[in-house]
C-alpha cells in the first residue's frame, strides 16, 4: 500500500514518537474532511470513502471496502472523522515505515479495530484481512500467533496483542540500532575504546 505521491496526505507530517499528527496539521485535516462530507453529516459514507481512498492510495477496491467496514464497527454506513483519523494516521504510519510504532503506541485502539466481532480477541483470519494495512507478513502473523497466543485458544486477547506490540517495537528499535552502526561504524568503535 502506498500513498500516491501528491495528494493531500502526502503534505501531512506525522510525528515519529507518537504516532500523531500536528495540531497544525489536524486542523487542515478537518478542512479537508469536512470537503469530503458533501452531505454536510460529519461523516463519510461508503462512495465518499471509497472515492477518497482510491484518489490518495493505491488500494484495491476490495481492500478498500474491507477497511470501511473495519472502520464502520456499528454497521451505519458511515464512518464520521474519529475514525477517519485513525485511518490517516495509520496510512501515514505505513507510509514512514512506522508500523510498529504505531501499533505500540496505539495497541488499544489498532486492537479494538482488528476485533470484529467485539469479543475481544483477534482471531488470524481477522488478521490476516488486514495485515496490508501494518505491513505485516504472512510468516510473521504466523509466529506471530504461534509464539504470543499464551492461553492457546489461537485468538489473541489484549494483553496477548499487547505483548506481541513491546515485542515488535524492541525488534524495530534493535533493527535501527543495527542500521545506524552499520551507517556509522566508526562512532562505534571510537565508543569502545
Amino acid at each position: 500500500m502506498k500513498l500516491k505521491q501528491g495528494s493531500f496526505l502526502w503534505y501531512l507530517y506525522l510525528d515519529k514518537i507518537y504516532c500523531l499528527l500536528s495540531v497544525r496539521n489536524v486542523k487542515a485535516l478537518i478542512e479537508y474532511f469536512h470537503l469530503l462530507d458533501v452531505h454536510c453529516k460529519n461523516t463519510l459514507n461508503d462512495v465518499l470513502f471509497f472515492h477518497f481512498l482510491h484518489h490518495v492510495t493505491n488500494l484495491n477496491r476490495p481492500q478498500i471496502m474491507f477497511i470501511f467496514d473495519m472502520l464502520d464497527w456499528n454497521a451505519v454506513g458511515e464512518i464520521g472523522f474519529d475514525q477517519f483519523y485513525m485511518l490517516v494516521c495509520i496510512l501515514l504510519s505505513h507510509q514512514n515505515h512506522l508500523e510498529e510504532q504505531f501499533i505500540y503506541r496505539h495497541s488499544r485502539p489498532v486492537f479494538e479495530l482488528l476485533d470484529l466481532d467485539g469479543d475481544l480477541r483477534i482471531s488470524l483470519d481477522d488478521f490476516r484481512l488486514y495485515s496490508f494495512l501494518f505491513n505485516i507478513k504472512k510468516q510473521e502473523l504466523e509466529e506471530l500467533f504461534h509464539d504470543f497466543d499464551i492461553t492457546g485458544d489461537h485468538r489473541l486477547n489484549y494483553k496477548e496483542f499487547k505483548l506481541f506490540t513491546i515485542f515488535s517495537i524492541d525488534k524495530y528499535q534493535e533493527r535501527q540500532k543495527a542500521e545506524k552502526e552499520k551507517k556509522y561504524p566508526l562512532k562505534k568503535s571510537l565508543q569502545t575504546r
